[in-house]
């Protein structure tokens, strides 16, 4: 009992450390990734694990190491330190904390096990509209090969921050990695409904995005009769209501669709819109159900601007296949959270994460623990310390058994 609260005190000063970075008015953090709050993030990693006598060392495109071996293979644990606009203080977080917990009981107890934890930039798509650039940059992840002319929130290019900071977009592959671990909340209810304190994903779902542009015409909201309109913003209506429709019908498959941006032009309470742009995100662990999605989406969009007089563009932004976790991994963490004593269930995972970039090159697997409600990418996401010191004890436990 000693040894647990023990545990949770430094699971608590570790989350007190980067509480502050990219604080917003209304209790949530903005740190967009290769931004100033993501550099004060990896800054803080760099330090805490310090103090644990580790070695910190940065890679071309600016993720973050701390290892406790200075040659050979390793355990790569990881997670990111970026969050979305207004996000919340545990996605991605909870994983670096994860691995500095894993870090300082191998220390505290003597194991030989050859580790790494790794922070990897810019795992969310809220400042370049691309998810996971810097674990699939050094992984070579084939959809994150082109990503220089993405721009972000502040108009930079991505080629140019890297220009800037020193950073290549042609990185030199990562190599030596036995097993690639990652904790991180689930971002849904499963386990919190199931009161199971530890989930282990069997697949990662895949997501394909879309950009959707509808032209119209824009004119004088009073002045123009209502027979005689053509207002791209009740065709984006109609477009956005079907795909809701698409998404519940696909739902039995774990399919899901959402229209996550609308961008009115010209936005003016007395005017028609003349242009909207749509952002689409569909995901699922099934590419049968994935295509009938893209499938349906075109046609119906194709349909109902035909019938307003609406012209129609589209074009695919990404897409990335559903991906397994490795089914050795998967088994051996379930073996691992028994022996501890820790309730576990496999599941599916509908959010992308960098393990998405680790599966293709090493042995991968990853475990979520609840948050609150199921809530994330919101101020009010929340995940206990213990839960967070209990999913970091079962990939401990894997691990002491693979490195023995």
């Amino acid at each position: 009992m000693e040894n647990r609260i023990e545990d949770i005190q430094y699971c608590e000063k570790l989350f007190d450390r980067f509480y502050d970075v990219g604080s917003t008015e209304d209790g949530g953090v903005t740190r967009l990734g290769y931004s100033e709050q993501e550099d004060e993030m990896h800054a803080v990693f760099s330090d805490l694990a310090k103090e644990l006598d580790c070695t910190i060392f940065h890679d071309e495109v600016g993720n973050t190491y701390a290892s406790n071996s200075s040659s050979g293979d390793y355990y790569l644990v990881g997670s990111h330190l970026d969050s979305v606009i207004e996000g919340g203080r545990y996605d991605g977080v909870a994983g670096i904390i994860a691995g500095l917990m894993v870090m300082r009981w191998a220390k505290k107890e003597g194991v030989s096990i050859p580790l790494r934890v790794g922070a990897f930039r810019c795992e969310e798509s809220s400042n370049f509209g691309c998810c996971t650039i810097g674990s699939g940059l050094i992984t070579k992840e084939i959809y994150k090969q082109d990503v220089g002319s993405l721009m972000s929130k502040a108009g930079e290019s991505l080629e140019q921050i890297f220009k800037e900071r020193g950073l290549s977009l042609h990185p030199s592959k990562i190599s030596g990695i036995l097993q690639y671990l990652e904790l991180h909340i689930e971002q849904g209810k499963v386990l919190e409904e199931a009161e199971t304190p530890v989930g282990i994903v069997q697949t990662i779902a895949g997501p394909r995005r879309f950009k959707l542009y509808l032209r119209g015409m824009a004119e004088h909201s009073g002045a123009t009769p209502m027979g005689m309109r053509c207002d791209a913003m009740c065709a984006a209506s109609e477009i956005i209501l079907e795909l809701e429709r698409i998404g519940n019908r696909e739902a039995v498959y774990q399919s899901v669709a959402t229209v996550g941006v609308v961008n009115n032009h010209p936005n003016a309470l007395n005017v028609i819109p003349g242009e909207v742009e749509l952002g689409v995100d569909i995901r699922g662990i099934e590419n049968s159900s994935l295509d009938r999605m893209e499938r349906e989406m075109r046609e119906s969009a194709k349909r109902i601007c035909k019938k307003r007089g609406i012209e129609y563009l589209e074009i695919k932004t990404s897409e990335i296949p559903p991906i397994d976790m490795s089914e050795d991994v998967q088994n051996g963490l379930e073996r691992a959270a028994k022996r501890i004593g820790v309730t576990c269930r496999r599941m599916v995972s509908g959010a992308g994460h960098d393990a998405m970039s680790f599966a293709g090159i090493c042995h991968t697997g990853m475990v979520f623990i609840p948050c609150t409600k199921g809530v994330s990418h919101n101020r009010m996401e929340f995940a206990s310390i213990s839960d967070i010191c209990e999913g970091a004890r079962v990939i401990y436990e894997y691990l002491k058994g693979e490195a023995s």
